[in-house]
């Protein structure tokens, strides 16, 4: 089937920097198990589209509604999405899976328009497809296939000659650390090893965007931190666009440059984190005694944002035109006692907290 993504791994001719993910192998000497290495030479010269300008967005939703049944999993979303590494964060059923599955053209919009590295996803869903990798947030290997059989045939599948798929698919095996557990059949992988060769099958034919829906899902600390330190990897030192859908704020904000904060179908916030984490005002760290629900709705009151952090703990927004100071007068007149007000440096917690409305 022709692919725009024929011929991707000839990474010499590929126009943008290649992503090298393991430059020294195979070893000298070295032969593959499955098919010889030899690569036959190209009838003619494959034309590449150059990558997305990073000044343009990757991805683009304008005014999008998606309806199942009665119930609207997106409402009016219009969100941009930047080159690099962008986080889409929300808690689960806010409806980012949904916004995920309407860009690959899986689910059709009620009304609105979406763009993918400047296609058109009503007109042009191939072409899109063949130019995007899917990490998808459930298991979707196929029974009997050893793990290199199946990087290599996904490979196939996206446009890659036999021999060149194979290739790739043991260099990325290699990358997501699955290397020595290459020639083992996928369903004997513990959770973990799954989450990798699905990071591996989306990378293979070295597409120019990648969707990763809950990566580290099912993971234990140790093999969380490596999946993480991976896609920070290739957001910032491969140079890959990818959009990173997780409910997990620590996620997000390590792997991440630029953020879309959804809830409920709609996009709370977005924007580069480091901005969003900077409000107009100050962030403090408040710890008192007294009724702490008492004295969130007075300063709610006077318009100063909080939020409890522990039980005698919250963080405090005091937005300009306010100080310290305002605080410390309401503590007094309400009779809460401060044991400490202190600068705090302001977290992706606290935009999301902002951003859904949540105390």
């Amino acid at each position: 089937m022709p692919s725009a993504c024929a011929g991707r791994c000839d990474l010499e001719s590929w126009p943008r920097p290649a992503i090298s993910l393991r430059p020294n192998w195979p070893p000298e000497g070295s032969v593959y198990a499955c098919v010889s290495v030899a690569t036959p030479p190209l009838e003619a010269p494959v034309v590449m589209s150059a990558p997305p300008d990073p000044l343009t967005s990757v991805v683009s939703l304008d005014h999008v509604t998606v309806i199942y049944g009665k119930a609207a999993a997106l409402r009016d979303v219009s969100a941009v999405f930047p080159a690099g590494a962008v986080g889409l964060l929300g808690p689960n059923g806010a409806g980012k899976s949904t916004m995920i599955k309407a860009l690959l053209g899986f689910v059709a919009p009620s009304q609105g328009e979406m763009k993918v590295l400047g296609l058109d996803v009503r007109k042009q869903p191939r072409e899109i497809r063949a130019r995007i990798g899917y990490m998808p947030e459930n298991d979707a290997h196929i029974p009997g296939m050893n793990a290199v059989s199946f990087v290599g045939y996904c490979g196939q599948l996206a446009g890659l000659p036999p021999v060149d798929a194979m290739q790739r698919a043991h260099e990325v095996l290699y990358y997501v650390g699955l290397g020595e557990a290459r020639y083992r059949n996928v369903e004997t992988y513990s959770t973990g090893m799954k989450q990798r060769i699905k990071l591996a099958q989306a990378l293979v034919h070295d597409p120019d965007l990648l969707f990763l829906d809950e990566p580290t899902n099912g993971m234990d600390p140790k093999g969380r931190d490596e999946m993480l330190e991976l896609i920070h990897d290739l957001g910032h030192n491969k140079q890959v666009n990818l959009i990173l859908s997780s409910h997990l704020l620590p996620d997000v904000e390590f792997a991440c440059d630029h953020v879309v904060v959804m809830d409920k179908g709609t996009v709370a916030a977005q924007g580069p984190i480091q901005q969003l984490k900077g409000p107009a005002g100050r962030v403090f760290e408040l710890r008192f005694k007294g009724d702490i629900l008492q004295f969130t709705g007075v300063l709610a009151a006077e318009g100063i944002q909080a939020h409890a952090t522990d039980e005698d703990v919250m963080r405090v927004f005091v937005p300009e035109g306010k100080s310290a100071r305002d605080v410390f007068t309401l503590a007094a007149t309400h009779g809460v006692q401060v044991r400490h007000l202190r600068p705090s440096v302001p977290t992706l917690e606290d935009v999301f907290a902002r951003a859904v409305g949540e105390e």
